[in-house]
């Protein structure tokens, strides 16, 4: 082995161990990863997922909704991943989630056939996908799924 494969497993394993500290569930790593992605406080918010014919709707609604703050920051959050999403940028659920979660790969690559749009909702804000394309649905239905998977308490299908 040389002395670069050796010193790139070592950095693997440096960014692992920073990354995920011993005994840590998913669920922990993804509360203690979410403020670099997300500007909103995780643990005084609910994402709901609800999977359709056509893709779906991700719901981020502040749990208290006289948070006017928490209200405020996930609209904003959402409007930006909206306009990023619609790109085929998926690097903020990939920096949260890892970029091998189940259907973000396909996402980034059918980001043109893929239509993203938002909208406020009461306490929140609301992501939809569309489209007519039934392995990208899929794709959807399987990231909605790991979401929910990885969020835990601060998550719920609809």
């Amino acid at each position: 082995m040389s002395i670069r494969n050796v010193a790139a497993m070592i950095g693997l394993l440096v960014l692992f161990a920073a990354s995920a500290a011993p005994g840590q569930t998913v669920q922990e790593h993804v509360h203690h990863m979410a403020p670099r992605v997300m500007p909103f406080d995780v643990s005084k918010a609910l994402h709901i997922f609800r999977m359709t014919d056509s893709g779906g709707e991700q719901r981020v609604i502040a749990r208290d909704p006289r948070n006017l703050r928490e209200v405020a920051l996930i609209r904003q959050h959402l409007r930006h991943e909206a306009i990023r999403f619609q790109r085929g940028d998926y690097s903020d659920p990939a920096a949260l989630h890892g970029a091998d979660m189940p259907g973000l790969a396909e996402l980034e690559a059918g980001a043109s056939r893929i239509r993203v749009s938002y909208a406020d909702v009461p306490a929140g804000g609301a992501l939809t996908f569309r489209t007519n394309n039934r392995h990208l649905i899929t794709a959807i239905h399987r990231w909605f799924g790991a979401q929910l998977s990885e969020h835990g308490a601060d998550a719920k299908a609809e």
